[in-house]
Formats: structure tokens, C-alpha cells, sequence
């Protein structure tokens, strides 16, 4: 029998309790009779969290420019490209290595690179641009605007929405047909066979990370808006935020006046291959290419540096968690260490760092890797692209937040640990 997650309410809603039951407890502590009303004790201000001292940037963005080049040096793979921001400063924005194995293509902070699943975070947000104007609704319903769309069970069908696709709470098993999408069977047949699956719960009701019934959302763009999804993220987000080299599609990539190329490891190397059409036609949930550079301008949107594009009510909406998701706590070193709690929210994942807020994304498809971790209390980020499968440049990100918070260094890239012979990194 497979675990279930179960749905959490939403913090937005559970802060409208908690202030519900606190006014209650207020008016329950009005003096009786004559007694003397008792003064209420002023608030303690609000303190700020603590940011980076200029001297302290400088030191971790040197620490992870330093990291990035050595990882390349005795690793190898052809690229990387890292930004980290505070607030609305770029503390780095760089690119490390060559585009292409054997080529004298220098990666820069405008190389192109694939994102993958960290495509997601788009969606999420395009929809709350949609909700904001009234076009859609977080609880439209899927079949409302897509008539022919079924799943085995009636209910789910009938009542799946908005919001449960975009927290991947569709009901059904994980990854549901992804390995067929890499077979080249397309996009529509795939949505079509969605009714054929037996579910593990009912719509709403707990999580299982999907990528094509997550790309149901261009579907509704599209029934709502009369206009093509990927437009529409170009029209509301890249051009407003002035992500120009940010493009969709794999003609988008290879069309980029600078793009780094996939590699996959062959006889013991790292060889340059096309990249794969498939997961481009799934655009919400792993469509969009993009540089360091537009990723910085995307960071600081949501942290908040971006109003007249991203406003305050906007972003606590994405970020709100939605669902547990309890298997993010294991994996990666930095994960069983750090992580205390892991949910999913609107194209977002939203863990528990040592206490912390950490908004959270990756992305992983052939010869493309990408992470991506906000810590909107700091007014930090950092994103990490590079074109091999290696998996020893995400570790760049958990050194960087535990610098960022002051927590006690550990080595999470590892470079210095011994590597049984043969096993790739």
C-alpha cells in the first residue's frame, strides 16, 4: 500500500484562526464589575533579520566562486553558471568553464542554459497573476474549462482545480507517464490516458509530484486567457522583469546567442548531445531556458524586489505551503541534516531550514542540472546551472545558506571525500 501525504491547511488560513481565537482570548480578559482595566503590555518590536555585512558577502560569494572553479577543475563537465543576491544587490553572477567540451566558448553570466522542473515556479506564479486580475480562480475547476478531461475516479475528476494541480495533489501515482513522454508519445495522448490510472487518493488529498498533469495549467491559461502559456509567462513575467535572453523550447535555446550544451557521460567522459525535445512539450512543468543573469532578476522578484510586477500578497500566496511532502526530508547529505520539514506550495517547494524558511526548486533533465533556494526572511538567494549530470555542484547551495544564516560549515560538496574507483560524481 502506497504512503499517502496528507493536505495541511494553508498558513494563510491557519493565521486567520489564530487571530479569531486571540481576539477571543482578549475580550475573555476584560475586567469585571469596577476593576481597574489592566494595561496591555506593548509588543516587543519587530528586529529585522540580520543581513550580510558587506565584508561577509564578499567572503561567501569569493567561497562559492572558489568552490564552482574547483568542482569544474577535478570534476570536470563542461559549465556552470551561479547567482546569489541580497535583497536587490548581486553578490555574484558568473560562469565558469565552456559551453561545449572541447569548445573555447567561455560560459558568462548570459549562457543559456535548460531549467527544467525549476520551470514550475513560473506556472505557480502566472496563475496567481491570472487570479490576481480575475481571469482564473484557484478553485476553477479543471473540467469546467476542459471538458474532455476524466480520471478513473468521477469525483476527483469532477472536482480537481487550479490549485491542486499547481500543489500536485492530483490523486495519482508519481510521475505518472513520464517515461512514456520519453518515449515520444505526445503531450495530449499522455492527458488523454490520465482516466485509464487508478488513483491513491481522492483529488485535493495528499501529494504525488506529476509533470504532465501539472502541465494542465497551459491548458488553462489558454481556455481562459485565448492566448498560448508560453506568451503569456513572456508577455507578465520575462519582459516586465527585463528577462530578455529567457526564451521557451528547445528552437529558443538553440537559437540563444550564447547556450551551454548537454553533456551525458559516455566511456568515462562528458560528451555534448542535442537536447532532447521531450520534456519541452510539457512547457509549464519544464519549458523555460534561461541565464544566471535573468534567474538573478527572478530571485529578487521573489524576494520581493519586483512590487510593481510581483506584489507582497502575490508572492505570500505562491509561498504558502499547501501539502506535505515528507520524502524531501531524505536524499542529499545537506537534506537529512538540515531539513525538519518539507511541503509543496505553488510551483514551489517550501522546506524547513534549521528553522528557516527556504523556498526551494531543482531541476534535472538529460545533461541539464539546476537548484535554486530563496531565504526570504535574509533577503537571500542563490541558483546554480550547469550542463552535465554530475551531482556535486548542488551542493553549492547548502554552503551557501548555512554561510548566509551562520550556521556551522560542513563540507557538502565533498570534494576532498575519496570516490570508490569508477563511480561517476
Amino acid at each position: 500500500m502506497q504512503n499517502l501525504t496528507v493536505t495541511r491547511y494553508p498558513a494563510r488560513l491557519l493565521a486567520a484562526i489564530l487571530v479569531t481565537f486571540a481576539s477571543a482570548g482578549a475580550c475573555a480578559a476584560l475586567p469585571l464589575g469596577n476593576a481597574e482595566p489592566v494595561a496591555a503590555a506593548s509588543p516587543p518590536a519587530a528586529v529585522p533579520p540580520a543581513r550580510l555585512s558587506v565584508r561577509d558577502q564578499k567572503a561567501l560569494a569569493e567561497r562559492i566562486e572558489r568552490l564552482g572553479e574547483r568542482i569544474l577543475r577535478e570534476v570536470g563537465g563542461s559549465g556552470m553558471a551561479i547567482a546569489i543576491v541580497q535583497d536587490n544587490q548581486v553578490l555574484l553572477e558568473r560562469g565558469f568553464g565552456v559551453t561545449e567540451v572541447g569548445g573555447s566558448e567561455k560560459v558568462d553570466a548570459d549562457t543559456v542554459f535548460r531549467l527544467a522542473s525549476l520551470s514550475k515556479s513560473f506556472a505557480g506564479t502566472l496563475a496567481a497573476m491570472l487570479v490576481r486580475e480575475g481571469a482564473l480562480t484557484w478553485d476553477a475547476r479543471i473540467v469546467d474549462h476542459l471538458p474532455a478531461f476524466k480520471l478513473r475516479n468521477i469525483h476527483s475528476a469532477r472536482t480537481l482545480n487550479v490549485e491542486d494541480i499547481l500543489s500536485h495533489r492530483v490523486g495519482l501515482p508519481y510521475n505518472t507517464f513520464d517515461r512514456l513522454l520519453e518515449q515520444d508519445e505526445p503531450y495530449p495522448l499522455l492527458v488523454a490516458k490520465l482516466g485509464e490510472i487508478d488513483p491513491v487518493c481522492e483529488a485535493g488529498e495528499c501529494y504525488g509530484y506529476q509533470n504532465i498533469a501539472f502541465s494542465l495549467i497551459g491548458d488553462m491559461v489558454f481556455a481562459t486567457t485565448g492566448d498560448f502559456y508560453s506568451h503569456q509567462v513572456e508577455k507578465r513575467i520575462f519582459h516586465p522583469l527585463g528577462m530578455y535572453t529567457a526564451t521557451y523550447g528547445r528552437d529558443g535555446l538553440e537559437e540563444s546567442a550564447s547556450w551551454a550544451r548537454p553533456h551525458i557521460r559516455q566511456n568515462g567522459r562528458w560528451t555534448p548531445v542535442r537536447p532532447k525535445e521531450t520534456y519541452y512539450r510539457i512547457p509549464p512543468a519544464a519549458g523555460v531556458n534561461a541565464s544566471v543573469h535573468d534567474l538573478s532578476l527572478w530571485m529578487r522578484a521573489h524576494l520581493g524586489q519586483a512590487q510593481e510586477v510581483m506584489d507582497a500578497a502575490l508572492l505570500e500566496t505562491v509561498h504558502t505551503p499547501l501539502v506535505d511532502t515528507p520524502g524531501e526530508l531524505g536524499g542529499s547529505p545537506w537534506r537529512r541534516e538540515r531539513l525538519r520539514d518539507a511541503h509543496y506550495a505553488l510551483g514551489w517547494r517550501i522546506y524547513d531550514y534549521a528553522g528557516h524558511t527556504l523556498v526551494y526548486h531543482a531541476g534535472a533533465v538529460q545533461g541539464y542540472r539546476a537548484v535554486m533556494g530563496l531565504l526570504p526572511e535574509r533577503g537571500f538567494g542563490i541558483v546554480v546551472l550547469w550542463n552535465s549530470e554530475s551531482g556535486v555542484p548542488a551542493g553549492l547551495l547548502a554552503t551557501a545558506l548555512d554561510q548566509a544564516l551562520g550556521l556551522a560549515r560542513r563540507d557538502w560538496v565533498q570534494l576532498d571525500v575519496p570516490t570508490p574507483r569508477g563511480r561517476l560524481r
